[in-house]
């Protein structure tokens, strides 16, 4: 059994901001960072310890890792960068990837929609459970992940994980 936390990045510079560089490289805000650490230190007040922490390569995916991994004690240089967690990737791509792992717990850092594509392969639905805000996390336990079979067992807008580090 797997417990997969999906974690959206932080709040990342505007896309319609003139200075903004190209997707890939958008960095977060210094208000993201805030956020980001804030509701890492959510995660830690649940403690969460992963086996296996994975990021999209995108900066503000890669920056939000780092920051929640610092919060909770785990090595930033133990992060694995994937292309399956990519905003533009299908969610088998994930899927294969964790079938290959160990890990018991593990942590994924990276965009909406995917993050909310990959909850609805994971049960089996095409609806729109959830669209997780910036910072959120939401819980699925995974019976198997080939073919995938879980359920998911909780959603933490940002808010609640910082109220939960109070």
């Amino acid at each position: 059994m797997m417990h997969l936390y999906l974690i959206r990045h932080g709040i990342a510079v505007d896309r319609e901001d003139p200075n903004c560089p190209p997707d890939t490289e958008r960095p977060l805000t210094p208000k993201g960072m805030k956020r980001s650490h804030a509701a890492a230190l959510g995660l830690r007040a649940l403690d969460v310890k992963p086996n296996a922490v994975l990021t999209s390569p995108w900066l503000r995916a890669v920056q939000t890792a780092e920051i929640f991994c610092e919060t909770i004690g785990y090595s930033s240089k133990k992060i694995i960068r994937t292309d399956a967690l990519k905003g533009t990737s299908a969610p088998s791509d994930l899927l294969r990837e964790l079938q290959s792992m160990k890990a018991l717990v593990v942590l994924c850092f990276g965009h909406e929609p995917h993050l909310h594509l990959v909850i609805g392969h994971v049960l089996h639905t095409s609806a729109k459970i959830t669209e997780l805000k910036k910072a959120g996390l939401a819980l699925l336990e995974l019976e198997r992940v080939s073919p995938p079979q879980g359920r998911l067992l909780a959603l933490y807008p940002a808010s609640t994980l910082r109220l939960l580090a109070k």
